[in-house]
């Protein structure tokens, strides 16, 4: 990559910057993921290599502009994986994966203390709104929180009963299908709402106790 971004390199790669290549990394994201999906892993060795290669090229971006190298990123997540891991690099035993969530979640509000105060985790701004949902969903369950009129926790939890994944496949292609019909962004809609429950929930939540 340095190669190919020195002056006499390639002039693609050279009029290139973060955020021009940002798409890029959304599309071998997703072209990763359906590999998953599959198993097909002889494309999944080649998809990862393509994910890898866009933080190749962010990083050489930032050692361009000396802010940092791909090492400095290597060594990043290597102290966060022992930092986070006491239990395996330290001393502090562990015998379950729920116990290990737990003192994850906990190292990792340690980490960010310094933030504002919320009820949910940190969830990436650029989350597919899906993931983004489910997530939101996630951290009310954990947490017990309390939820507005835009959830009705009885209907999810009778759904979740019978569901299978081929007929949660059927359900979200029908409704992304339906949306289409007629002119709704579901990805939009689907991440308004999932705000709202969100909001709500913050609203309900951060209200004094009685």
């Amino acid at each position: 990559m340095a190669r190919l971004r020195a002056p006499d390199g390639c002039p693609w790669d050279l009029e290139q910057d973060h955020q021009s290549i940002a798409e890029c990394l959304v599309d071998e994201c997703s072209e990763l993921l359906e590999t998953i999906d599959t198993l097909d892993m002889d494309h999944m060795r080649e998809e990862l290599g393509d994910v890898l290669l866009q933080v190749v090229f962010h990083s050489q971006l930032a050692k361009e502009s000396e802010h940092f190298d791909f090492e400095a990123v290597a060594n990043e997540v290597n102290e966060k994986l022992v930092r986070r891991h006491p239990h395996v690099f330290g001393g502090k035993a562990l015998e379950t994966s729920d116990q290990v969530l737990h003192q994850w979640d906990a190292i990792k509000a340690l980490e960010k203390q310094d933030r504002p105060a919320s009820v949910f985790k940190d969830l990436p701004p650029a989350l597919p709104a899906l993931m983004f949902a489910v997530d939101i969903f996630k951290q009310i369950e954990k947490k017990d929180l309390p939820t507005g009129e835009s959830i009705d926790r009885e209907s999810i939890e009778t759904m979740a009963v019978s569901l299978d994944e081929e007929t949660a496949g059927a359900l979200l292609f029908e409704i992304a299908a339906a949306c289409r019909g007629k002119g709704i962004d579901p990805e939009s809609a689907l991440r308004r709402y999932a705000r709202r429950v969100r909001d709500e929930t913050e609203a309900l939540a951060s209200q004094p106790a009685n």
